[in-house]
């Protein structure tokens, strides 16, 4: 599989053995920074991962900053991404399963190592369930902002 991955500084540790781990286990990995552990603004690696996902040079994408918060939210700004926050292996199972999330994100401060391995192993091995969550998936790709009645 064609893995983009991203970070900030705070997450670049994390970025380093997931990148390793990653091609160890045969995937493509795509770096997209950064490589020093100066600081660097989240946004603008969440919207190079976001390119990378809306170009098609990647498969799947994994987002790491301090919280994960930060960058999952710069990466959602593209309407080619549906990034899920997790810090938990039940949470990416479920991304794929019913929302078909194509980006991982997680916190390097807040999910050590070991987990971070497991949401992400899950995360690539899980498919997406189809049938009635479709239609909910496709309204996340063509949003329209109407009220909706009680």
């Amino acid at each position: 599989m064609r893995i983009a991955i991203a970070s900030d500084h705070a997450a670049i540790e994390m970025k380093a053995s997931l990148v390793a781990w990653l091609v160890e286990s045969g995937h493509e990995v795509e770096d997209l920074g950064p490589t020093k552990p100066d600081s660097v603004d989240y946004p603008d690696y969440g919207y190079k991962l976001a390119s990378a996902m809306e170009s098609g040079s990647a498969d799947r994408g994994v987002a790491l900053c301090g919280s994960g918060i930060g960058i999952s939210i710069a990466v959602n700004r593209n309407h080619a991404c549906r990034c899920a926050l997790v810090s938990e292996s039940l949470s990416a199972r479920l991304s794929r399963e019913h929302n078909d999330a194509n980006v991982i994100a997680m916190g390097a401060r807040l999910v050590g190592i070991e987990i971070a391995k497991d949401c992400l192993t899950v995360f690539l091995e899980t498919e997406f369930g189809g049938d009635r969550h479709q239609r909910r998936v496709d309204k996340l790709s063509a949003p329209k902002f109407e009220g909706v009645s009680a």
